[in-house]
């Protein structure tokens, strides 16, 4: 072969190779560039619950950021377990996350065949908190929760509790109240914030347990009494109500909580994308003035605090569930 040749020969090569380098990078770099098409966020509630909306709000927020659909996917029943179940079968590729909460700690100890965060879920960020209120109809006779605890004693097992259905987190709180100050009242669940309210203006129960945002527009109207706030804390829109510490009743903090999820496995940038996305948009002034509008707090909440804040969520409500008695469905 000629020297002229040869040089035409190497430069053809080289030309070759290069070309294949930029063809073989190419699909890297789209991998890299996370996300690249719709992501889906799966939440066990139903449309137009308080964490639904906290959901949206977010995921309005996580699309306009990204460029790319976010899409909020509703799939109640089953206690969480249908939702939380999407998402384990799902790709581990960033694009299926579960909208978790504290059902999904409370789930491990409440059914036969649970997701198991620990083992089968990845913590991306914690997203929001919020407590519960134990109120009673203003036309009770219980001003202050101390009342209705020496009621309950000289009364045993005649006064009644409400709660969202049986295994919800304020169901559960009242369980752990009912443990902690050895009490005997009947936990009387209903299907849901609506119907608890309605049934607290009736007087058909003596107490309900449940979530300000669900309560508000009634204790603006004077309809219900607020007796005690379940966080560590008093609320600033709530400043009289004292906490369940001051109330007479100590080491009971019970505070509810919303958190993005998703499959063991699944790429830890998606999980830096979205862990950063959402701690910037869960800053913003109109995303906190919205959340507590529905009686949430946006508070972000880094993937190892996640983790371990659903370890001890698990291990507490198993004691809970265990001392109730509760078989697992």
């Amino acid at each position: 072969m000629s020297t002229m040749k040869k040089a035409r020969a190497v430069t053809l090569l080289a030309i070759t190779l290069c070309c294949g380098g930029i063809i073989v990078s190419k699909p890297a770099a789209a991998q890299a560039s996370y996300p690249s098409r719709a992501v889906r966020i799966v939440t066990p509630l139903a449309a137009g619950a308080a964490s639904d909306i906290a959901l949206r709000i977010l995921a309005e927020k996580l699309s306009r950021r990204f460029g790319v659909p976010v899409i909020v996917q509703n799939e109640p029943g089953g206690a969480g377990v249908i939702a939380d179940r999407s998402v384990t079968n799902a790709q581990a590729d960033g694009y299926t996350i579960l909208w978790a909460g504290n059902n999904t700690a409370t789930d491990v100890s409440l059914f036969r065949e649970p997701v198991d965060p620990r083992k089968e879920l990845t913590p991306i960020i914690g997203v929001s908190e919020f407590p519960y209120l134990f109120v009673t109809s203003e036309s009770s006779p219980y001003s202050m929760l101390q009342q209705w605890i020496v009621a309950a004693r000289e009364k045993p097992g005649t006064l009644t509790i409400g709660t969202s259905s049986a295994g919800t987190t304020n169901y559960l709180a009242a369980l752990l109240f009912k443990s902690i100050q050895k009490l005997d009242f009947t936990v009387v669940p209903y299907r849901g914030p609506s119907e608890l309210t309605v049934a607290l203006l009736r007087n058909d129960v003596d107490l309900v347990v449940n979530a300000y945002g669900g309560l508000r527009s009634q204790i603006s109207a004077k309809q219900i009494r607020p007796l005690a706030i379940t966080s560590a804390s008093r609320d600033p829109d709530l400043p009289n109500v004292p906490t369940m510490h001051e109330a007479g009743v100590p080491d009971f903090v019970v505070i509810s909580w919303n958190a993005l999820y998703g499959p063991k496995g699944m790429p830890q940038q998606a999980v830096d994308v979205l862990g950063h996305a959402a701690t910037e948009i869960l800053g913003e002034p109109d995303v906190k003035a919205k959340f507590k509008e529905i009686g949430f707090d946006a508070r972000p909440l880094a993937a190892g605090p996640l983790d371990r804040r659903m370890r001890f969520e698990i291990e507490r409500w198993a004691h809970v569930i265990a001392d109730a008695g509760l078989e697992k469905q």
